[in-house]
């Protein structure tokens, strides 16, 4: 693993490990949260998505899976920012500016998690590798097609 991946995987996790494990510990605010907005059994999803981003986390930190984890990361934070950075909601402008400025950094950490989920470590794609041979083997049909009307041509008479 190059040494930016090293060092760059942790720092993006760290977040979501210290938030799993306060999601773990005190989910209270943040099932009065999730139960604002009107989902159901609102504890178990908070804890469900508490330990998705300890797991998760701890995965993408140690390189562990690091594409899966990346990817159960950002689902996790997209119904986390809905809920509670909605800053959209607030009436008082100072609450507003810093629900705005949490809702915006979780975005910026989505972005990076979208580039960390589709990061394949210097290896070629699944789809570029299937591009690449797919256009390799038409290329060596077509020669080969070629050459058998050509052997054809010579055996059959106009």
């Amino acid at each position: 693993m190059s040494p930016i991946r090293s060092l760059a995987r942790p720092m993006l996790a760290a977040t979501f490990v210290l938030d799993g494990v306060s999601g773990l510990r005190e989910p209270g605010p943040r099932v009065d949260a999730v139960r604002a907005a009107g989902l159901t059994e609102p504890e178990k999803l908070v804890r469900a998505n508490a330990g998705t981003m300890l797991v998760s986390g701890l995965c993408l930190a140690t390189g562990r899976l690091p594409r899966l984890s990346a990817t159960a990361l950002a689902a996790t934070i997209v119904p986390s920012t809905f809920i509670r950075h909605a800053f959209w909601s607030e009436s008082d402008k100072q609450a507003r500016q810093s629900q705005q400025l949490l809702f915006f950094k979780n975005l910026s950490m989505l972005g990076g998690l979208l580039i960390a989920a589709s990061d394949t470590g210097g290896r070629e794609s699944i789809p570029h590798r299937a591009g690449r041979l797919s256009n390799k083997a038409s290329t060596k049909a077509s020669k080969q097609a070629s050459k058998i009307r050509k052997q054809a041509q010579e055996v059959l008479p106009d």
